[in-house]
């Protein structure tokens, strides 16, 4: 307790262990969730919202990608909430803030006279992982938005840094 830390190096951390968090969450839904279907449902070949069916095992590598794609959404998301966390002493005030935020991002996202602003809401590309369940997938949207959450990463974690650095510790 009594060692230094840089500001960087600790802001670092708490983003790494949100991202960690943010892993290990959606992947824990993801097994949770097969094991969950095999034990009240048949196993058995998937069929895919193109209509094609695969085998399971080619169902579950699918599986794998989408928790990959949900994991990535919520790296952009965490980097809104490593901001926050810079603008509060009071964590839950963060948390809400990024929570709202969130709800906010999908409202926006669902005004069409707001369409020019679409593209650049970090909840755009959230519900695209359904491209991964076609035949063939469609890798574009799992790309598009691992960009887009690189940008929000990229913008918001800039922004905690700079704040993290220039300010006094409260607590």
């Amino acid at each position: 307790m009594i060692a230094p830390a840089g500001r960087l190096r600790l802001l670092a951390v708490k983003y790494a262990v949100a991202a960690a968090f943010c892993v290990a969450a959606v992947f824990t839904v993801v097994v949770t969730g097969t094991f969950a279907g095999w034990a009240l449902f048949p196993v058995g070949p998937l069929t895919l919202l193109s209509g094609v069916e695969i085998p399971v095992a080619e169902g579950l590598a699918r599986l794998l990608a989408i928790g990959a794609y949900v994991a990535i959404s919520m790296l952009g998301l965490s980097a809104i909430g490593l901001f926050a966390s810079t603008l509060t002493v009071v964590p839950v005030g963060a948390m809400a803030a990024t929570a709202i935020l969130a709800v906010v991002a999908q409202i926006v996202g669902a005004i069409p006279q707001l369409e020019w602003v679409h593209p650049m809401l970090f909840t755009d590309r959230w519900f695209d992982f359904a491209d991964l369940l076609r035949s063939p997938p469609s890798w574009a949207s799992f790309a598009d938005n691992a960009l887009l959450q690189a940008a929000w990463i990229a913008v918001f974690g800039g922004l905690a840094a700079w704040r993290f650095a220039t300010r006094d510790i409260l607590s």
